[in-house]
Order: structure tokens, then C-alpha cells, then sequence
């Protein structure tokens, strides 16, 4: 297999020309063939090798919208270029980010809700020269924007992300009011003559092209401040390796559907000549039987809601994988319960997957919570603190403005049982108390198992005159709760030294984020106010 995504996608396509590779939200297929051919036409546009910028001034504007018909550019992408992206989950989602990579670009994902201060430190970081988005942001985030803001939508500036820094513009969906005048347009660049012109032969899949594989790809934003932003930056070769890890761990081919929004469960599809199927706005288990979907991916609590409603999922569904949250037992037991094998991935932004365990394994697990034993070619180390540090071929280049990265700080504490890693807690969240360090990944699992309890969080709260912390065990209750019975419980799971100073009922727990993660900040507050 190619160690470069593109090159690797569009291998399968040369391979499985006729073969569906996307059904979109409303059920329309495209097929490994048409995918090809899109990608290619969006590169050639971008690079602007046909000396054409895809507008013949019959977009629908009038000049009057502050601009002259020149975006102060001088030409097309040129390789490592900030590509701000803002498009929604879709076919031409996957065809502009594809066709923005293969043209050479980084894309930077320009995500709704960002402050101003922060996206501005974002875009000063990455200096885009380009933007491709959805022609409805160009106009909620121009002439509606007051409107934006009073329904609650904050939007970054599309038309002028970087000012004084020109960039030119590709829009996806019609013209509308906002869009800049010399914007190219997806759907006339896929209508354009060059866009079916055969191109050159392809380097082959095993010699591939090693400045390529190298090449940056995707800066993804977890966290820093706005003076200096945290980018995680990926190339072409290391989301390759990741994306070939998934593929080792579980059976995919020809034949499968992926039922999914996520790109790293979509793009191995892509890469194995697989279906990538792209959920619409139906009820989720009809969706996956209509379309006989073999895999999925789900983060906890969305499945959590999908069993309650659905407890048996449809009969195709082979593999059921979960990540961006750890799963309470009670959830994995009704995915198990649902019929398809159930598959925790351990991952973090900068290196994608590093282990994978099976929901019986992890409900087999006595203490912690059992992460799997490392994906092949993932480099595991464990500080003398217990603190897990990964290497590998899929870890990203490295942080935005850093030094290239060896191995990446989890932060998670672990340890080693037969092989394979069990959680034991995050480092910032170990609890100090009495002199004792407690880990509360190491019991949080076994009391969330326990009769009568839905969910489980420890945390702790510091005295601010001694620094020592009360240890508080949040639950939420389930059918048959008894706050002294599961005192009386406790004992014989969590040992003595960490045993909690008190116990809180709460009708759910704080979250934050796409995938609905345990907010243990919000917690604390939460459980600091009902003292």
C-alpha cells in the first residue's frame, strides 16, 4: 500500500474505477471513478495549471461587492500552503479536502463558534493563502453576520481570514451575496474541459513519491493559548500510516460499508476500495440497514442514546468501533448486547490509532481501563512517573513552529499487563491525598460496573492551605441506586487509600466537545458547589 493518502486513494480508484466509493446523506453514489476525476480537477484548479482561474464572470455578481475582480495573488497553491477549510461533511467535502492536498496544500479547519481573538492567532500561525468554503458562510459571515451573531452562530471572517494578507477563494453550492467576485466555483471547475482531460500516468503505488509522503497535510488545533496556538501538523505519509493501522486491525475491503462522518474511519474505506457511506439526517440503525453498512463509528454517549433507542443494530453491522471518550461498562455491555464486535481505539490527535481493545476484553478488565496492546509499528514508553510516551510512523510531524517530533507526551499514566496497556488515569488528573497518589482510571470502570450505577468520576478538590485533596466519587444513578450499598461495595474495589471522602448523585455529568467528553474542570466546580 502507498505510504501517501492521496497516492494510495487514487490507486484503488485506478483499480475499482465502477465500484460506489461515497453514498452521500441522501443516499446519491459516486463511484471510485467520478472520486478520481473530481480530486484531479480541483488540483489542476488550484494549482492553476491551465492558466484559467475556473470564472468566466457569469457567477451572478455585479462588482459591486467591494472587490475588483483581483485577489492580489500571484497564481496557484503552491506546495505548503494554509488551505482554510469550511465545509461541511459531505461528497464535496471529501473531494475538496482530497483535491486541496493533492494540489499540495495544508488544510486548517476553520471550526464555527471560535473567538475572534483565538481563530486570529490561528490564522497568524498558518497564513492561509486560500479558502474553500460554502458559499452560505461567505454570507452569514458577511452581509447576515449580525443576524449569525444574534441566532448565536460566530463565524470566522472567510473573505478576509488574515488581513492585509491577500487569499484567493473556492466555493462550494450557489452563488449568494458575501462570496468574493473572483472565486472559483466547484461546480463549474468540475464542468470545465479540463477537468476530462486524461492525465499523465501516476507514479506507481510501490515506488511512491517520498517528498509527497512528506508533505504537510492538515493542521489540527488542540489547545495553547492565543499568543501561541497548539497545531498538530500531519503530512501525507503519517495519516497514511494511521490510516493503515485502522485498516490492520479489523477486516475491510471491497464489498464493505462504512457508515460514518468521521475521516478516520471514511478515508480507510477509500483506501481499501470499501464504500464510504455519509450519514444523513435519518434515524441512524434505518440508515446503516438501508444501506447494508458492515462498519460504524460512534463516540459513547451518542451510542449510549442510539441503544436506548435501538437495542438491537442492524444484522450487516460487522464492526462497531468507539473512541474520542472512554466508555462506561454499562454502554459497552448493550453494545455487546447489540450484535456486531465492539472495538475501543486508544488515539490522540497526534498519533492515530496507537491501540485497540475489544469490548469484552475491557469488561473482562479487573482495575483500569484496559486500552489493548499497541498497533503494530506504534513505539511505547513509560516514564519512571508512569506517564505513557508513543512513537511510531503515524505520529505527526510535529507542532506548529516546533522542532520534528520523536515520540508525543499522552499524558495518560499507564502500565503494562501482558503485553497490553491499562489506563490508569490522566497525568493533570491524578489526586493527591494523605501522601498517596490516586489514579481515577483505575476505578472509575469497576465502580461504573457496580448494580444500580449508570457513570462514575472521581475527582479531587485541594484544601488551598495544604494543598491535600478531598476525594469525591460522582455517580449517576441508575435503576436500584442505594447510596449504602454502594458504600458498602466500595471496599472491595477501590483500595483503602482511595477510598472517597464523600459521594455525589448528579443527573448527568458535565460535557464538553463534538464527542460529549467528561468535563472534569465542570465537575469539580459542580461537586465544589454542592459541598
Amino acid at each position: 500500500m502507498s505510504d501517501d493518502i492521496i497516492g494510495g486513494i487514487m490507486a484503488t480508484a485506478g483499480r475499482e474505477p465502477g465500484r460506489t466509493a461515497i453514498i452521500d446523506g441522501r443516499g446519491r453514489e459516486i463511484s471510485y471513478g467520478e472520486l478520481a476525476r473530481r480530486v484531479k480537477a480541483v488540483r489542476t484548479a488550484m494549482n492553476g495549471t491551465d492558466g484559467r482561474d475556473g470564472t468566466d464572470g457569469r457567477d451572478g455578481t455585479d462588482g459591486r461587492d467591494g472587490t475588483d475582480g483581483r485577489d492580489g495573488t500571484d497564481g496557484g497553491l503552491r506546495p505548503g500552503d494554509g488551505v482554510l477549510f469550511a465545509v461541511r461533511p459531505g461528497v464535496d467535502a471529501v473531494v475538496l479536502a482530497l483535491g486541496a492536498v493533492a494540489a499540495g496544500g495544508t488544510l486548517v479547519l476553520a471550526d464555527p463558534g471560535l473567538a475572534p481573538e483565538v481563530l486570529g492567532a490561528r490564522m497568524t500561525a498558518t497564513r492561509p493563502r486560500w479558502v474553500v468554503a460554502e458559499s452560505l458562510l461567505y454570507t452569514l459571515s458577511g452581509p447576515l453576520k449580525g443576524l449569525a451573531r444574534r441566532r448565536g452562530l460566530l463565524l470566522p471572517n472567510l473573505r478576509d481570514p488574515l488581513p492585509g494578507r491577500p487569499v484567493r477563494h473556492l466555493y462550494t453550492g450557489p452563488w449568494l451575496p458575501g462570496v468574493p467576485r473572483a472565486a472559483l466555483r466547484l461546480s463549474r471547475i468540475l464542468r470545465s474541459p479540463g477537468a476530462s482531460a486524461p492525465e499523465r500516468p501516476a507514479a506507481s503505488p510501490d515506488t511512491p513519491d517520498p517528498i509527497a509522503a512528506d508533505q504537510p497535510a492538515a493542521v489540527i488545533f488542540t489547545s495553547g493559548t492565543t499568543a501561541r496556538p497548539r497545531g498538530v501538523v500531519h503530512t501525507r505519509g503519517s495519516l497514511a500510516a494511521g490510516l493503515a493501522l485502522f485498516r490492520s486491525a479489523f477486516p475491510l475491503g471491497p464489498g464493505d460499508v462504512v457508515h460514518t462522518d468521521q475521516l478516520m474511519l471514511g478515508l480507510p474505506a477509500l483506501l481499501a476500495g470499501a464504500t464510504w457511506s455519509l450519514p444523513g439526517d435519518g434515524d441512524p440503525a434505518e440508515e446503516m440497514a438501508a444501506r447494508g453498512a458492515t462498519h460504524t463509528f460512534a463516540v459513547p454517549v451518542h451510542l449510549d442514546r442510539l441503544l436506548r433507542r435501538t437495542p438491537r443494530l442492524p444484522e450487516t453491522l460487522r464492526y462497531l468501533l468507539l473512541g474520542a471518550a472512554p466508555a462506561p461498562p454499562a454502554v459497552l455491555r448493550r453494545a455487546v448486547e447489540a450484535g456486531p464486535e465492539v472495538l475501543s481505539v486508544y488515539a490522540m490527535t497526534e498519533a492515530l490509532p496507537i491501540a485497540i481493545a475489544s469490548a469484552r476484553e475491557k469488561l473482562a478488565q479487573a482495575e483500569g481501563d484496559l486500552l489493548g496492546a499497541p498497533l503494530p509499528g506504534v513505539g511505547v514508553r513509560i516514564a519512571d512517573d508512569g506517564e505513557l510516551f508513543v512513537s511510531g510512523p503515524h505520529l505527526a510531524r510535529r507542532y506548529l513552529g516546533e522542532d520534528p517530533l520523536e515520540e508525543i507526551a499522552t499524558g495518560d499514566l499507564v502500565r503494562i499487563e501482558e503485553g497490553r496497556l491499562v489506563l490508569l488515569g490522566r497525568k493533570k488528573d491524578m489526586i493527591l491525598r494523605d501522601g498517596v497518589n490516586i489514579y481515577p482510571g483505575l476505578y472509575e470502570p469497576a465502580v461504573a460496573a457496580l448494580p444500580g450505577v449508570a457513570e462514575a468520576a472521581i475527582v479531587g478538590l485541594a484544601d488551598p492551605e495544604t494543598g491535600d485533596e478531598e476525594v469525591v466519587l460522582a455517580v449517576i444513578p441508575a435503576g436500584g441506586y442505594d447510596e449504602g450499598l454502594l458504600r458498602k461495595a466500595l471496599p472491595a474495589i477501590i483500595d483503602a487509600a482511595a477510598l472517597p471522602d464523600r459521594i455525589e448523585p448528579l443527573d448527568a455529568f458535565p460535557r464538553s466537545g463534538r464527542a460529549d467528553k467528561l468535563d472534569r474542570a465542570a465537575l469539580r466546580d459542580l461537586v465544589t458547589r454542592r459541598a
